[in-house]
């Protein structure tokens, strides 16, 4: 079957190719219909990444964030026209003590693996979830949210029991769902976001307290800490962090930063800290934020920092939405329209 895809071939540089996709009784046909783009989908399309990665990826369908509805499942299991959401992580083998999204063989759509701007999607079966009950634009940051349930679900498993508070390191996207799901998971909790951007932390109404990384003073402390800052930033949040968590304390990392960050291991030694890094989901992640996202209130919130919605019907609009995306403070949802 003949399917079109858009892929960027080079930066700010996209082209049409059509290409054959093989067909199976394991195989749901999804056409996309919300496309939410990400930091990593702008640091490809901008040419941010290195040269030789660039090289060696592209050509490259981007996008890994975005639900569809199915049009064709000959098993029968899903109807014509099921909203779903689809998982960008495609593993290719089980391990008992290795989760899907670390195993470094498995697939990932938009960087290993083709993303989602096509005209169709062949989608594995246990690639897909669906969505009844979430509204499509909201349904398109379910990855993003599985990203934090993952982080969350792992800080459960390393944590100690002592979680009075929580710090939260960014006000960006990252910092917002973490801390909103967050709250979901340890409602006594006082959960803290610390930012950078007054105006971007006012969207934080469902934290206990938000603050400027420039009010801590030396009495602040948290038991726990995430950090969602990402870039060349991320060194003075995790150095920030270590000088404010409590002894035996877990600092869970979710920033991404393409070049190597210190960090004061001689203070991580001395507090016994625990660093955890995590990275994308699993279909485990993804089935608890569609769980989580039931909730009308999480729904609402998550709404808040869809900054846009654009209209794709054809390439230009896609540009014109990569470009957009740069002067948004949160979201750029695309109705895709291929």
């Amino acid at each position: 079957m003949i399917n079109e895809v858009i892929k960027l071939i080079s930066p700010k540089n996209l082209e049409t190719f059509f290409q054959d996709e093989q067909y199976s009784d394991n195989i749901v046909i999804v056409r996309p219909t919300y496309l939410s783009i990400c930091a990593a989908d702008q640091r490809y399309y901008q040419g941010k990444r290195k040269k030789e990665i660039l090289d060696r990826k592209l050509p490259l369908a981007l996008i890994h964030e975005g639900v569809g509805e199915v049009i064709y499942d000959r098993k029968g299991e899903y109807k014509k026209g099921e909203k779903v959401v689809m998982i960008p992580n495609t593993p290719t083998e089980k391990d008992d003590i290795i989760r899907e999204n670390y195993l470094r063989s498995s697939k990932f759509r938009s960087s290993t693996a083709d993303g989602f701007m096509q005209s169709a999607i062949y989608m594995e079966r246990d690639r897909i979830i669906p969505i009844r009950n979430i509204e499509e634009g909201v349904g398109s940051l379910l990855e993003l949210c599985s990203v934090s349930v993952n982080s969350i679900e792992t800080f459960l498993r390393k944590s100690h029991e002592r979680k009075n508070i929580i710090g939260v390191w960014g006000c960006g996207t990252v910092g917002y769902i973490t801390t909103l799901l967050l709250k979901s998971y340890f409602p006594d909790s006082k959960i803290v976001v610390i930012g950078t951007r007054m105006e971007k932390l006012s969207y934080f109404s469902f934290a206990d307290e938000i603050k400027m990384v420039t009010e801590l003073d030396e009495n602040f402390k948290v038991d726990h800490a995430f950090e969602c800052v990402g870039g060349t930033k991320s060194a003075d949040a995790i150095e920030q962090i270590i000088e404010h968590i409590n002894p035996e304390g877990c600092i869970s990392l979710l920033g991404v930063s393409e070049d190597p960050v210190d960090v004061n291991t001689r203070m991580v030694l001395e507090k016994g800290l625990i660093l955890i890094g995590n990275s994308r989901s699993s279909y485990e992640d993804f089935e608890k934020s569609v769980e989580l996202a039931q909730d009308k209130q999480i729904q609402a919130y998550l709404n808040n920092i869809i900054s846009e919605k654009v209209e794709i019907n054809n390439i230009n609009d896609i540009n014109e939405a990569f470009e957009r995306d740069l002067n948004n403070d949160f979201k750029t949802v695309m109705k895709w329209n291929f």
